[in-house]
């Protein structure tokens, strides 16, 4: 009897000290995304995206209860993969990448049609997706103007790109990266500057930035 109730202890002792180190990692974690966003750069940037793959949840409420709002514990996980791909993704050629637009830019008076591929863009000039798309493609992007997840992941099984760039709200960013991942896609993403269902605003000098990673230099 005096055995088990040792190995009992020894189980309790153990758990304890397991739950008091996973508190403690969390906790260091949590200051350094707080240290990251106050000074604008990345400390111990693969311990963080370590521990966000396996205790984002704690993460996230150790952030909160530091005063740090949900937005921008996301913007911050966009911000480091961004910077953590955008080696691998410099590296892919223009041909190989594909660009998922958000159907929300478009203006109210589109006139374009929705079809398997998502919304084919006419130029008729009612909005900025005229010039960036021509922009775009004339870069070598493979470009698509979507309204959801599902046409990305048609699109990706379709035609096999190697780098994906997507643009949309903070949340369908972070969850369409964390799908790439899932994938073994190189991803970038790029927050819109307005939310909504109707004429948002992307980003568009980030975009460029971003797609321009890797051009030939003239």
């Amino acid at each position: 009897m005096d055995i088990w109730a040792q190995v009992f202890t020894t189980i309790g002792e153990v758990v304890i000290l397991l739950l008091l180190v996973t508190v403690l990692i969390t906790m260091i974690v949590a200051s350094l995304v707080l240290l990251s966003i106050k000074h604008g750069r990345f400390y111990f940037p693969r311990l963080v995206r370590v521990c966000f793959d396996f205790m984002e949840g704690r993460l996230k409420a150790a952030c909160k209860v530091m005063g740090l709002k949900e937005s921008e514990f996301v913007c911050y996980f966009i911000n480091l993969h961004n910077q953590m791909s955008e080696k691998a993704f410099s590296q892919i050629p223009m041909e190989d990448r594909a660009i998922f637009l958000p159907h929300c830019l478009r203006s109210s008076k589109c006139p374009a049609v929705l079809d398997s591929e998502g919304l084919e863009c006419i130029h008729c000039g009612e909005c900025e997706l005229d010039q960036t798309v021509k922009e775009l493609e004339g870069m070598g992007y493979k470009v698509f103007i979507v309204p959801g997840s599902t046409f990305i992941a048609r699109m990706v099984k379709k035609y096999f790109p190697k780098a994906i760039i997507g643009v949309g709200c903070l949340r369908e960013i972070k969850d369409g990266l964390e799908f790439a991942d899932k994938l073994g896609l190189v991803a970038m993403g790029v927050v819109n500057k307005t939310d909504g269902c109707v004429e948002t605003k992307a980003d568009l000098p980030e975009l460029m930035v971003i797609a321009s990673l890797g051009a030939p230099k003239n």
